[in-house]
């Protein structure tokens, strides 16, 4: 609890950040976390409010996390575990995802998924401190592997309605991607885009007047040049399809289909 509350405030929405501790020396080895340094969260623990316990000591936070990668790495897990992503939470926008599965207008279904997703991510302390940890989780495995379950836990979730939608509406990807570049994809380009609309707030990611947003526009364009009818009995590849809109095309266009 002690942590949460730091990683929202010192990462908002709404952030008022603290300068860390030059003394600590999680602070010195981990300056990008700093703010998550034992000696923070214990001082945090003072302000929990009943019946949470309210003394914290750094004598007991390094009985039981030796270094701070661990504890970060716990942190980590913790947010995924308590569903603080998107993903976990696709149930509080059923009727969208039903409109793009089976409604008369898919393509405004997919405008409103991508516009809840993307002011989630931006509304969850968890995924800025994802942002900050991916910083610190070259050569440091366990953050690495904190990281990497967030992708594991999320990723499944995402393509299963990925496949609904290729089912329900007779599609199929390209030959030369699969459902998992799909999905990478997308991930990244949410990341990606939520990344920027941190660092540039007049950057033109989300509309909020029209409740649309550039995640959108990139599902769009993923559907449009990555799928293809189920039933066409010869389907074409996607660099062909790519060197069709450039204008130069290869001997053989035309993927076999068994």
């Amino acid at each position: 609890m002690a942590a949460v509350r730091l990683i929202q405030r010192q990462l908002g929405p709404g952030a008022s950040r603290e300068r860390a501790d030059a003394t600590d020396a999680d602070s010195i080895s981990r300056p990008l976390l700093s703010f998550l340094s034992q000696r923070a969260v214990a001082a945090e623990v003072g302000h929990n409010p009943p019946p949470f316990p309210r003394i914290g000591r750094v004598s007991t936070l390094r009985e039981r996390w030796k270094r701070q990668s661990d504890f970060v790495a716990d942190v980590l897990r913790f947010g995924l575990w308590s569903s603080h992503y998107p993903a976990a939470h696709q149930s509080e926008i059923a009727d969208a995802k039903d409109e793009v599965i089976r409604g008369p207008d898919p393509v405004r279904g997919l405008h409103r998924l991508c516009y809840w997703d993307m002011t989630s991510l931006l509304a969850t302390p968890m995924f800025r401190l994802g942002l900050i940890a991916a910083a610190e989780a070259e050569g440091d495995p366990l953050i690495g592997e904190a990281i990497s379950g967030r992708h594991r836990e999320n990723s499944p979730l995402w393509k299963a309605f990925y496949e609904e939608v290729l089912r329900s509406r007779g599609l199929r990807i390209r030959s030369g991607i699969t459902l998992d570049d799909c999905e990478i994809l997308l991930a990244a380009i949410a990341d990606g885009l939520a990344l920027r609309a941190l660092a540039d707030p007049a950057a033109p990611i989300i509309d909020h007047t029209r409740r649309r947003c550039l995640l959108g526009t990139a599902v769009l364009a993923l559907i449009a040049g990555c799928l293809e009818p189920a039933d066409q009995a010869d389907g074409i590849a996607l660099e062909y399809a790519a060197r069709a809109v450039i204008g130069a095309s290869p001997a053989n266009p035309v993927r076999e289909r068994a």
